[in-house]
């Protein structure tokens, strides 16, 4: 007695591949608005200064609305952060303390504080985002 097998077997790996990173690529997406927005939250428009070590004051809101993110698919990462285009180096002042225009800032950080404030719920965002 003889027995026979048929065995057929396909590859789904490069499309299983494909699926994660489109899936990854959306996410970053999704965490970099999220980041953007607490960050911009962060920022009141108020004249005068905030206490050092708290979000910056924005008289005029522009600090606030330069705050932009990027996703880079091709390396799979988000790039947030103030456009240098609009508010110059006044923000990295800010964010880590400095000189700009002469003056003295002491640390007012708005960036990082979002980044660890979001931390917990990153991988939310992640999650099902391969169908």
């Amino acid at each position: 007695m003889k027995i026979g097998i048929n065995v057929r077997t396909e590859d789904y790996s490069r499309a299983v591949k494909r699926k994660a990173r489109d899936g990854s690529i959306k996410s970053l997406g999704h965490a970099g608005a999220v980041i953007r927005l607490i960050a911009r939250r962060s920022i009141r428009k108020r004249k005068g200064r905030s206490q050092p070590g708290t979000a910056p004051h924005s008289r005029q809101g522009a600090l606030r609305r330069a705050i932009v993110y990027a996703v880079e698919a091709r390396s799979e990462r988000v790039v947030i952060g103030p456009d240098y285009a609009v508010v110059g180096d006044s923000a990295r002042a800010h964010e880590f303390g400095g000189y700009y225009r002469g003056d003295r800032y002491e640390r007012r950080p708005f960036m990082g504080p979002a980044l660890l404030k979001t931390r917990d719920r990153l991988p939310e965002h992640w999650a099902g985002s391969v169908s």
